[in-house]
């Protein structure tokens, strides 16, 4: 109940106006529903013929069962002293009252109702804008140690609980808790003896039900938890079909699907039975606390210590609480299994982001002289990437990083556009610590293209202009133009406002990569950082994004990821990455005469290719 009574306070503010409405509704509600089960009093004395002496003082009205059955005594006798002593009249009466209590009572309980589904739906509205906000703010280490379908399952399926969960709070605090007070109050003003039975018996029944709910927390958190892995494993398994498909590994795949999905089912027939368990075990309890209250209630009757309309209405209110309690256990236990979505999405609400704006963070206008590293580290835990880096880049000089696979050269990269804190050291833009800058300000100068190229599911223009919402078409075609890309898009049908599919899977490769490099064109930063784009192309399509990349380098500062060594001969500076750390340094025939680790990749290159041949 804590879990979730922190999300809902942090999510509620600015509606509770929904929440005062609500609570307001169940309070009417309860009052009509006791006032319909008020006039059964004198209807019953009538039927029963317990008063038959009519009263013609008015008594006045006082709040406990005698003060209100000698007012409504009061009442009948006036009517039916008024039409000739026919008490026919009087229970023409009562059936009025009765009727007109109910259909209030309707009214605000469709009320309460009503005004709950926005109150819901617009809670769960920005917890799914908060996952999503966080999600795209937290530094990307943050992610590798998570699965993709686990954090999907946590914005979609953990979401879906918490929802329930804060049905079951709003009943829990503004609901049903109202109803039970007014019931057992109207039970204690009928008769304290016989509410002591149930003061004693109740909680014993309350507890044996909150015993089983609370090991649906953690059989909720594993079923979620199965959840993901499932979506985890969909995700992989429709990126990766081909490669399934190629190595005939469908039925190893199913398999583990299969196993997984066992899992989830085993784990969800457990919760299910648990769940299910709430209504009858709560009715068996009440039926239980019923028979101890008309085994005693009886005795008081046949001792005449109450009357017998008192008894059957005290009786008859009793089974109207049975529901609500009953209800009441189902939303204890929906309680129990948002609380275990509640722990999984705030790992993502609670992650600690270490890449923000310092409290001073200047603006930086642009770029006028140089990147420098100084003494700069990176360690992810205990694993050290980078050690050490030194390093200067001077306005309008192409610098590239090359060396073998997990060198560290993506991640010297990523360090520029803070994608990653750096662990020591320092990086500085114009002689300023760009811990100082304003994150914003700082990935305006820069852009970036990828060995993969990443696109998204909408227009090519869309695709350019990313995160520029107006956007110019005129700026979009020149770009695709310098990009070598706007042959191809002009001969579609739709042109520039072609859908280009799930990850741009209605280009090829080649014009795929040629759309980011329009992107990064759009953008028209002064320092580029390109993974070299042509290593996965075909000879045609290298280049062609060669030729592009040639054109969107020049005039700029770039950081150049190179996987062919060929395509960094003309770099000012190459650095030789070596397990983190800087081994050798300058131009390419400087290198070569080095006869170092730079010639070797190189002469590896060379004897992959003639060996291809």
């Amino acid at each position: 109940m804590r879990d979730i009574g922190q999300i809902f306070s942090a999510f509620i503010k600015g509606k509770w106006f929904y929440v005062i409405i609500y609570a307001v509704a169940n309070l009417l509600q309860a009052l009509f529903s006791l006032l319909s089960l008020a006039m059964l009093i004198p209807f019953l004395d009538l039927l029963f013929g317990e008063k038959d002496k009519l009263v013609t003082v008015d008594p006045g009205f006082v709040f406990n069962a005698d003060g209100i059955q000698q007012y409504l005594n009061y009442e009948i006798s006036q009517i039916i002293i008024n039409n000739d002593n026919q008490k026919q009249y009087a229970v023409l009466f009562i059936i009025i009252i009765l009727l007109g209590a109910t259909i209030f009572k309707n009214i605000f309980l469709y009320i309460s109702r009503y005004i709950l589904s926005p109150l819901r739906n617009n809670i769960t509205k920005d917890i799914r804008e908060e996952l999503y906000s966080k999600s795209l703010a937290l530094p990307i280490g943050f992610f590798t140690e998570e699965r993709k379908g686990d954090i999907i399952s946590r914005m979609s399926n953990d979401v879906i609980e918490v929802e329930h969960s804060i049905i079951a709070v709003m009943e829990l605090l503004f609901g049903i808790p109202i109803l039970v007070l007014f019931y057992l109050g109207m039970m204690l003003t009928l008769s304290p003896k016989l509410f002591l039975f149930l003061a004693v018996l109740l909680p014993i029944s309350g507890l044996l039900i909150g015993r089983v709910s609370k090991s649906l927390k953690k059989q909720s958190g594993r079923g979620q938890t199965f959840v993901g892995n499932l979506i985890s494993m969909l995700d992989e398994s429709l990126g990766g079909l081909r490669i399934i498909k190629a190595f005939g590994a469908e039925k190893n795949r199913q398999r583990a699907f299969a196993q997984q999905n066992k899992d989830l089912v085993n784990t969800q027939n457990s919760i299910a039975q648990k769940r299910e368990l709430a209504s009858p075990l709560s009715e068996i309890m009440g039926v239980a606390v019923l028979g101890v209250v008309l085994w005693f209630g009886s005795g008081m009757v046949f001792d005449n210590e109450i009357t017998k309309a008192v008894f059957i209405l005290f009786i008859l209110i009793f089974t109207q609480l049975l529901d609500p309690l009953k209800k009441l256990s189902q939303y204890f236990y929906n309680v129990a299994r948002g609380s275990a979505s509640v722990e999984r999405i705030n790992k993502i609400r609670e992650a600690i982001n270490p890449i923000v704006d310092a409290d001073n963070a200047q603006d930086l206008g642009s770029f006028n002289h140089s990147i420098e590293f100084k003494h700069v580290s990176f360690a992810y835990g205990e694993n050290q990437i980078l050690k050490n880096i030194n390093l200067s880049i001077p306005k309008g000089k192409t610098v590239a990083l090359v060396g073998e696979s997990g060198a560290g050269k993506s991640t010297l990269v990523d360090l520029i556009p803070r994608f990653h804190e750096v662990s020591e050291g320092e990086i500085l833009i114009d002689g300023q610590n760009i811990k100082d800058i304003k994150i914003d300000d700082l990935r305006k100068l820069m852009g970036i293209v990828s060995q993969e190229p990443i696109l998204f599911n909408d227009t090519i223009a869309q695709n350019i202009a990313l995160g520029d919402s107006d956007f110019s078409i005129d700026k979009i075609k020149q770009s695709c133009e310098v990009a070598n890309a706007s042959t191809f898009i002009e001969q579609k049908d739709q042109s520039y406002e072609t859908n280009i599919g799930d990850r741009g899977t209605k280009l090829s490769g080649g014009e795929k990569q040629r759309v980011t490099i329009a992107r990064a064109i759009y953008k028209n930063p002064p320092i580029l950082i390109l993974d070299e784009a042509t290593s996965s192309l075909d000879t045609v399509s290298e280049k062609m994004v060669q030729d592009a990349i040639n054109n969107v380098m020049q005039n700029r500062t770039s950081v150049v990821i190179a996987h062919r060594l060929s395509t960094i001969r003309n770099a000012d500076e190459i650095i030789v990455l070596e397990k983190g750390e800087i081994k050798e340094r300058g131009t390419h025939s400087e290198l070569i005469e080095q006869n170092g680790i730079y010639q070797n990749l190189v002469s590896l290159q060379h004897m992959g290719k003639s060996q291809k041949k």
